[in-house]
């Protein structure tokens, strides 16, 4: 798979467990350089705070890091109403929130919140209609409509306009889903434990041949990775799981050899936090600047 050659960016995969101390962690993520703090979103979960509410107070307590849901649980987060939240955040931090969204899992815990069981097709279905909507009610236009299978909209108002473009994520792994990704969203956000090095090139095709249907390139479209790793001194255990240097060299092979230009890493908040900042974040920075000749 050919490097896209987009700009490389790095960020922190937060778990919103209510007895932790989340917003100090994410003003550490800030201090650290990193570019965006990604939040789990599990509103069945009772261990953990709601991802909205948390979102925003990062954004209050902080002033350069972009924040985003990885990813929204749509089927408890109406698009309409969604796309009033992320408008609102983007406004009230000047810009800096971005909408990773999914059709939906955990379906028993989903039904059990007041949310609609939906086949794999029926979520897919679901997720087109509310990138739709969604993008409605971003337009600063009045009298919205729209009438989906399940999103409505029946001379809605828009408002407020985001401040900046707010790129939509997808978090699927599905044909058909990353087919959607390649014709209407603006990036694709899948995990590391799910989605596996030699799996990239087939789904990143899928998108590419999706997006040039669409009359869009690739390059338009973000590959965010959630780094699901250890980071160790003691020889390499597998992908993500050895030294610093190892980190390096695979960050970097999936970076100039497989597309991957967002790297959110997902592991522990204190020392392994500091060594993906401080040390693996610059070295891959610099390894793909020399692999590029730019």
């Amino acid at each position: 798979m050919p490097d896209y050659g987009r700009p490389l960016e790095f960020g922190y995969f937060l778990v919103p467990n209510a007895d932790e101390p989340l917003l100090d962690i994410a003003a550490e993520v800030e201090r650290l350089g990193l570019d965006l703090i990604g939040v789990q979103d599990h509103p069945y979960q009772r261990r953990y705070v709601d991802t909205w509410t948390l979102l925003a107070m990062i954004a209050a307590r902080t002033s350069r890091l972009r924040v985003f849901p990885d990813v929204t649980c749509l089927p408890l987060r109406p698009p309409a109403v969604l796309a009033k939240a992320a408008a609102s955040l983007d406004v009230l931090s000047g810009g800096r929130c971005e909408l990773g969204l999914g059709g939906g899992a955990f379906w028993d815990a989903i039904e059990a919140y007041g949310g609609p069981r939906r086949t794999p097709g029926e979520a897919r279905a679901a997720l087109g209609e509310a990138i739709e909507v969604i993008h409605k009610v971003w337009s600063g236009e009045r009298g919205l409509r729209f009438d989906g299978v399940d999103y409505r909209l029946r001379g809605a108002q828009s408002g407020p306009v985001p401040v900046h473009p707010i790129e939509i994520w997808l978090g699927v792994t599905g044909p058909k889903s990353l087919a959607l990704t390649g014709r209407l969203a603006d990036g694709w956000l899948p995990s590391s434990s799910y989605v596996t090095p030699d799996r990239l090139p087939e789904l990143n095709t899928r998108i590419d041949e999706s997006a040039v249907v669409a009359g869009r390139t690739p390059q338009e479209i973000r590959r965010c990775y959630n780094l699901m790793g250890v980071i160790t001194d003691g020889p390499s255990k597998g992908f993500l799981e050895g030294p610093v240097q190892q980190w390096v060299d695979e960050l970097t092979d999936l970076a100039v050899g497989h597309g991957m230009d967002t790297f959110i890493f997902a592991g522990d908040p204190g020392e392994p936090l500091h060594r993906f900042a401080e040390e693996i974040a610059p070295a891959v920075r610099e390894a793909v600047r020399s692999e590029r000749g730019t």
